[in-house]
C-alpha cells in the first residue's frame, strides 16, 4: 500500500513552459494513494496566492475516489440511490427531467469536485437566456425564473449529499444566489363573491358535494379527489388525508402519497361538511368518495374537476380563478374569522405554522393592525 499522504500536504514546481504549478493532497483512495488537486499560475506570488486559498478551502477535508466521477454520474447516483423512496414519483421524474434536458447538456461532463459557483452562475444565466441545449445548441426560449430557481433547488440539494458524503469539499450551489421568484398574486374571493359561488353550486346537483367539501375544508384538488369511504370517520367527524390522484402517463390516474410528510393528517369537519358526507355514504356505490360519473369505481379525474370550475365560474359571473384559489380562498377567510395559524396549518397540510403565516401575510397583517387597535383602544381606556 502506497505511503498515506496528510490531507494538504502539495508542493510547488515551475514547469518546462514557464508556468507554475502547485498541488495539494485532497483526499485518498482505497489503496491510500493521494489524490491531488493542481492550480496553475503564470508566476509563483500568483500560485502561491491560489494555493493558500485552496488548502484553506480543503483544510479539514477527505475526499475519496468517488468525487473523481462527472456532474452527471454523480446525479443519476443521487437520483437513482438516495431519492427512491425518498420523494413521490411523480416530483422524482420532474428532477429526472429537469437534470436531463438543461444540467446536464451543460455541466454534466465535468467532474464533480470541481464544480464551481461560477460554473453554477453561468448555468442558470444561459437558461434564462436560451433554454435548454438541443444537439449543441440552444432553440429554445429562455426558462422562467421560476424553473430555474427549481433547477436551484435540486442542485442544492444533490451536491449536499455529496458534500456530506466526502466528494466535495463544500457545496458550490450554497455560494449562489438563484433568480428571484415573483410570487403570483393570489386570487380570493370576497365575502360577496364566495356567497355567489355558493348559491352557484347548489344549483349543480352532481357536483355540489364536491364542491362544498372543497370550500370548507381546503383540500389539495389531488387530495379531494383521492378521498375513500374508509378515510370518513361518521361519529367523530374527522377525515383522513392520506392519498392525492394525480395524472399518469396515457392519461391515466395514478394514486400517491400527498405532497409532503404533513400532508397526511386528519382533520376535524365542519359539522355541515360532516352531515353532508354522511349523508351521500349512504347512497355510494363506491369506495371513493367522490368518483367519476361515468366510471365510478375509478376516482375523479383533477382534470375534470378543473374544467367544472370554470364552467361554474363563468356562469355565474365569476373571476376566472384556478382550484387551488379555492384553497386560499378558505384559508384566507378561516384565518379572517379567527382560526389560528397552527390549526390553520394542520388544516391545510403544511410542514410548518410559519410557512402559513407567510402564505397569508396579507391577511395576518391585517390582524395584526386590527390587534393593534384593540390593544390601542384598551390602553387608552384604562388611561
Amino acid at each position: 500500500m502506497a505511503k498515506r499522504r496528510p490531507s494538504g500536504d502539495g508542493m510547488v514546481r515551475k514547469r518546462d513552459d514557464g508556468r507554475w504549478e502547485g498541488r495539494i493532497v485532497v483526499g485518498h483512495k482505497e489503496n491510500g494513494e493521494s489524490i491531488f488537486r493542481y492550480i496553475y499560475a503564470d508566476t509563483q506570488k500568483e500560485l502561491t496566492a491560489k494555493l493558500h486559498q485552496n488548502i484553506d478551502a480543503y483544510r479539514g477535508v477527505e475526499l475519496t475516489e468517488q468525487s473523481r466521477m462527472s456532474l452527471s454520474k454523480w446525479l443519476d447516483k443521487w437520483l437513482d440511490e438516495r431519492m427512491v423512496g425518498t420523494i413521490r414519483s411523480h416530483t422524482l421524474e420532474g428532477y429526472r427531467r429537469d437534470i436531463n434536458n438543461h444540467v446536464n447538456p451543460y455541466l454534466g461532463q465535468k467532474q464533480l469536485s470541481k464544480i464551481t459557483p461560477s460554473d453554477l452562475n453561468d448555468l442558470y444565466t444561459f437558461l434564462l437566456e436560451h433554454g435548454r441545449i438541443a444537439k449543441g445548441k440552444s432553440n429554445h426560449p429562455g426558462l422562467s425564473p421560476t424553473t430555474v430557481h427549481g433547477i436551484h433547488t435540486i442542485l442544492h440539494h444533490a451536491l449536499k449529499t455529496a458534500e456530506a458524503e466526502g466528494l466535495l469539499p463544500d457545496n458550490p450551489a450554497g455560494q449562489v444566489m438563484p433568480p428571484k421568484v415573483s410570487n403570483k398574486s393570489k386570487r380570493i374571493l370576497n365575502n360577496e363573491q364566495l356567497d355567489a359561488l355558493m348559491t352557484a353550486i347548489r344549483k349543480d346537483t352532481l357536483w355540489h358535494d364536491f364542491f362544498y367539501t372543497e370550500l370548507t375544508i381546503g383540500l389539495r384538488r389531488g387530495e379531494l379527489c383521492g378521498l375513500k369511504w374508509e378515510d370518513f370517520d361518521s361519529k367523530a367527524g374527522t377525515l383522513k388525508i392520506c392519498r392525492t390522484i394525480r395524472s399518469g402517463k396515457g392519461g391515466t390516474l395514478e394514486a400517491g402519497d400527498t405532497k409532503t410528510y404533513a400532508g397526511k393528517r386528519t382533520i376535524l369537519l365542519p359539522s355541515s361538511t360532516a352531515q353532508l358526507l354522511e349523508a351521500r355514504k349512504h347512497f355510494a356505490l363506491t369506495e371513493w368518495v367522490f368518483p367519476d360519473f361515468l366510471h365510478p369505481e375509478r376516482p375523479m379525474n383533477p382534470g375534470t374537476a378543473y374544467r367544472q370550475l370554470k364552467k361554474i365560474l363563468t356562469e355565474a359571473g365569476l373571476p376566472s380563478i384556478r382550484f387551488h384559489d379555492l384553497r386560499h380562498t378558505f384559508a384566507t377567510h378561516a384565518l379572517a374569522g379567527g382560526v389560528d395559524a397552527k390549526t390553520l396549518s394542520g388544516i391545510l397540510g403544511h410542514t410548518k405554522a410559519s410557512f402559513t403565516l407567510d402564505t397569508y401575510a396579507h391577511v395576518t397583517g391585517d390582524m395584526q393592525r386590527h390587534a393593534a387597535k384593540v390593544v390601542g383602544d384598551f390602553i387608552s381606556d384604562i388611561i
